[in-house]
């Protein structure tokens, strides 16, 4: 039985391609595209089986899109469940710009879901995984999924028994911490001082509104990620930060996803918390390293993770 499962209510097919330079009117010839899965959780999922972890990613999908989905993940050989809906399953798209080394991303809205496509999946999380150590729960929320969702949420994670695991943004991220019952929260710096309505631009008011959550009783570990600053670690053993791995920069496309799922997995094992949030910083570290929507390969995540 899988003791990692991880639900996308909003899961897409990334598309990934490059150009010298963008420009308004143009035709503009790309490099050959490259399709990989996507969404929160089922990044979360993939970084999860990369490293020789147990999981099930759980979905809505529907359309075209949503069988070229699961094909994907079924060439990944990744434990899955496609919970079919009416709408279409969107698209994603990373372009990279030769000329500048920027990269651009545009994030198509996904398809509606009805009340009965929304309870659907959380009976096939309980019917699937009726007992897991984790959920994880990462992404946006599609149209048609109110902020309530959460709710049902972790009330499914207190009846499994599995600790919840959540990569929120916006009203769904303030929502949840409202609500509480939260094991674990990666919020980027930007979504935590959204969620406290001012600029955290020193290391002590970053420390201060991550160790907050953890007081207030809503979260028991806050891992905030920092991009090139690292992350910082807060739990009620105190706070800690850890310095981001140097590394050639290719493409940060789910390098967020990737500590969750290595973190998640670390802790699945028994690894003390500060060794999970090391090797979730390894794994992505290893992701910055691939092209496009590529994530992470053990290999490069062992070799980051053992270095002093």
């Amino acid at each position: 039985m899988s003791r990692i499962a991880t639900l996308t209510i909003n899961p897409a097919m990334d598309v990934s391609t490059g150009i010298a330079r963008l420009a308004p009117t143009s035709k503009l010839r790309c490099t050959l595209p490259r399709y990989e899965p996507g969404g929160g959780g089922i990044n979360v999922a993939r970084v999860i089986r990369n490293l020789g972890g147990d999981t099930v990613a759980i979905y809505p999908a529907g359309g075209p899109f949503g069988e070229m989905l699961q094909r994907a993940l079924e060439g990944l050989g990744l434990p899955q469940l496609a919970v079919p809906i009416a709408g279409d399953t969107r698209e994603s798209f990373t372009v990279d710009e030769g000329d500048t080394g920027l990269q651009y991303r545009f994030v198509l809205p996904g398809p509606t879901l009805t009340p009965d496509e929304r309870q659907a999946c959380l009976e096939a999380i309980a019917a699937l995984v009726p007992s897991a150590d984790y959920l994880v729960v990462s992404g946006s929320f599609p149209t048609g999924v109110a902020l309530d969702f959460h709710d049902e949420i972790v009330a499914l994670a207190q009846r499994i028994g599995a600790g919840l695991i959540l990569d929120y943004s916006g009203d769904a991220l303030r929502h949840a911490v409202e609500r509480g019952g939260i094991h674990l929260l990666k919020p980027s710096l930007s979504e935590l001082s959204g969620l406290t309505g001012r600029v955290l631009e020193s290391q002590v008011e970053q420390e201060a509104a991550a160790r907050g959550l953890v007081e207030q009783g809503a979260v028991e570990i806050v891992v905030l990620s920092l991009g090139a600053e690292g992350a910082l670690l807060a739990s009620r053993e105190g706070v800690e930060r850890f310095c981001a791995f140097d590394v050639p920069l290719c493409s940060a496309v789910g390098a967020g996803d990737s500590v969750v799922g290595a973190t998640v997995l670390a802790l699945s094992r028994g690894w003390p918390l500060h060794e999970a949030v090391r090797y979730g910083m390894a794994a992505a570290a290893a992701t910055l390293m691939l092209p496009g929507t590529g994530l992470c390969r053990a290999e490069d995540v062992e070799r980051l993770f053992r270095k002093e």
